[in-house]
């Protein structure tokens, strides 16, 4: 394998390591299987790290393609047409796709199905809102998981997590749902409850 295939597989490797954290909420949602969400969370401190490799392997990448070859003189048979692996054309697809990789956590909201609360409010008296400290989130999409676990669920009223915060804020019909409930979808998206206010 030629260096400059290898250093544009350990790019994309790099790149899609960087946004590991987000992308397996958003495939565990697809796949449905919630709990392996958070999976990858522990990637999320190493995230600028991993960019900076990345840009720094592709650029290198880069480089190497475009940099002139040596001729030499000599009535040598002339070189066969290179693989498609081994072009410009591969390096650039493979670069946008890193690019890609390294933006989702920009637009990886867009994938997540909208689940608007619907609840009918009968009483103002049955109407609780409480906080959950949430640990192991580490971008937008962790945020957008759980609410949307959390809003498949009856008597819901409203719900915003932060991961900044390390938050959910539900509000909810207590004659028709409890908080062990909101509780246990909550867990079911791999991540950790640490308290409750």
């Amino acid at each position: 394998m030629k260096p400059g295939n290898k250093l544009t597989g350990l790019g994309l490797l790099t790149a899609i390591s960087a946004s590991l954290c987000c992308i397996t909420p958003l495939l565990a949602l697809l796949a449905g299987t919630s709990g392996l969400a958070s999976a990858f969370s522990w990637l999320d401190p190493l995230r600028p790290y991993l960019i900076a490799f990345t840009v720094l392997v592709f650029t290198f990448a880069w480089y190497q393609k475009l940099k002139p070859q040596k001729q030499i003189d000599c009535n040598c048979e002339k070189p066969e047409n290179a693989a498609f692996i081994h072009t410009k054309m591969f390096l650039g697809i493979v670069t946008v796709f890193a690019v890609l990789m390294l933006t989702l956590p920009l637009y990886a909201h867009i994938f997540y199905p909208k689940k608007e609360a619907r609840t009918i409010l009968s009483d103002q008296a049955n109407i609780q809102t409480i906080e959950f400290k949430i640990s192991g989130m580490s971008c937008s999409d962790c945020e957008e998981h759980i609410n949307h676990e959390v809003n498949k669920l009856k008597g819901i009223i409203n719900s915003t997590t932060s991961y900044k915060n390390g938050n959910a804020i539900v509000k909810f019909d207590k004659t028709k749902i409890n908080i062990q409930n909101i509780e246990m979808a909550i867990a079911r998206t791999g991540y950790s409850l640490t308290g409750k206010k």
